[in-house]
């Protein structure tokens, strides 16, 4: 079935009996769809399969166009409502020298401070995986240059030839409501 089939409307219902509501959440019991057609079609509306499963099948009258057309603007509500993370990768060698980690923490720090989340990456080739150790210790030294303004969010943790480490921007505190003493 295509996503236009999905939904029997009027002529397609093929049931013996159906349970029938009105578009005023009337019941209307359970009737024959060609008399739930007619009931439907003298209010202008479609008669749409709302449950097969249930025993009789429950069909409403509504005015599907509508129905259709409110689901899809609360789909759209729904999507603009959604938060989308972006994640920022900064990839880091054990062998870096100190001016390039400032360089790159300094680029994490306006990603944090642009509300993104960082993720330190240390690449380890060789003979470097005998000693991932090294990848962490590195972590730490960064994570204790953007501490202030971030959170990490686990122990750097070795996977595969990386350590890595995600660290979020900080939540902003919440304001807090202190109850006002009124004076008597």
């Amino acid at each position: 079935m295509s996503k236009k089939d999905d939904v029997l409307l009027n002529e397609k219902i093929r049931f013996d009996e159906i349970r029938c509501v009105g578009d005023d959440g009337e019941q209307h019991g359970i009737i024959t769809p060609a008399e739930a057609m007619k009931i439907a079609n003298e209010k202008g509306l479609d008669l749409v399969l709302i449950s097969a499963d249930a025993k009789p099948p429950v069909c409403k009258v509504m005015d599907y166009s509508k129905f259709k057309y409110q689901q899809a603007k609360k789909a759209k509500e729904a999507r603009k409502k959604q938060i989308i993370i972006e994640i920022k990768e900064i990839k880091l060698s054990p062998k870096i020298a100190q001016n390039d980690i400032s360089y790159k923490v300094k680029h994490a720090r306006e990603f944090l401070e642009a509300k993104k989340h960082v993720r330190f990456r240390v690449f380890l080739s060789g003979r470097e995986m005998a000693n991932p150790q090294v990848g962490t210790v590195l972590l730490h030294q960064i994570f204790e240059m953007v501490k202030d303004i971030g959170d990490m969010e686990k122990d750097p943790m070795f996977e595969g030839r990386y350590v890595n480490m995600t660290v979020l921007p900080k939540k902003t505190a919440a304001k807090s409501t202190q109850p006002t003493d009124s004076a008597e």
